[in-house]
């Protein structure tokens, strides 16, 4: 897996606490054996208010409008504009989220982190730059028998600070809170290179490739080429950066991640998908 596509991996904790509809937990981590810190940039323009569609452009397929309004008792405070939202940010991500988050969550540019590494799951790599959480600590961890390489379940424990938060979000209150910051969303989708394209409809788009991953039966097999390890079986390499972290977290933790997200995804279109 190439470094950007490690990035990934812990993305989703961001991205379903943070974008608190569409990720459900971004977990991911290095294929090396040793993980790397996130960086504190963030490689795309700034953003000084939310955006407005231009009259005339395609209409949204899942608009915003149309998504469960806010429980009652939820704020009504008026958005700040994207340059300053940071606080705010956090400070209500923590509140969705829980004490676990405080250590994992990096401060700056929060929203557009967000947008930016939904954005890029359904890829094949991701920017480490643009990642609103930090990555798992620890070393990646496989396991050797017979000459065969194999991901290791030991890596679970890695993923468990993730989990807990994943587990531990409300899904309407995440709901509820990405429809009151979607402004911030949606202003950040458009400085991300979108200027006629709607958050909401990348978000639905992010959570299918998701769900859609596969469940592997058996040991994940592994060579290592190069630096790096890669997934033996070209079907799981050819994957999207999204659904390679989906698998490497394990079966029980995928099918949780896939219950969150498809509970979100009924939540913002009003459709359930029906069972595999």
């Amino acid at each position: 897996m190439s470094k950007k596509s490690s990035a990934t991996q812990w993305l989703w904790t961001a991205v379903v606490i943070a974008a608190a509809m569409a990720a459900g937990i971004i977990i991911w981590q290095k294929m090396p054996h040793e993980s790397t810190p996130a960086s504190t940039t963030v490689a795309v323009p700034s953003a000084s208010s939310t955006a407005i569609a231009p009259s005339g452009e395609a209409p949204a397929r899942h608009p915003i409008e149309q998504v469960q309004p806010e429980p009652a008792g939820s704020s009504t405070v008026t958005l700040p504009s994207l340059d300053t939202s940071d606080t705010s940010m956090v400070d209500s991500l923590k509140g969705l989220a829980g004490d676990g988050l405080s250590g994992l969550l990096l401060t700056d540019r929060v929203a557009l982190r967000i947008v930016a590494t939904l954005d890029a799951l359904p890829r094949q790599d991701v920017a480490s730059g643009i990642l609103p959480l930090r990555t798992p600590t620890g070393s990646f961890l496989v396991d050797e028998a017979n000459g065969t390489t194999t991901l290791s379940d030991r890596n679970v424990a890695r993923y468990a600070p993730y989990m807990q938060i994943v587990e531990h979000v409300d899904t309407r209150a995440a709901v509820a809170w990405y429809v009151h910051n979607y402004p911030l969303f949606q202003a950040a989708y458009r400085e991300l290179g979108y200027p006629h394209g709607y958050f909401n409809d990348r978000l639905v788009q992010v959570l299918d490739d998701l769900i859609d991953a596969p469940e592997p039966n058996g040991p994940i097999v592994l060579e290592k080429p190069k630096a790096l390890y890669v997934f033996s079986d070209p079907g799981l390499q050819s994957l999207s950066v999204g659904q390679k972290v989906m698998v490497r977290v394990g079966p029980d933790n995928e099918a949780k991640l896939k219950a969150k997200l498809r509970d979100i995804r009924a939540a913002l279109t009003g459709a359930h998908l029906p069972p595999k």
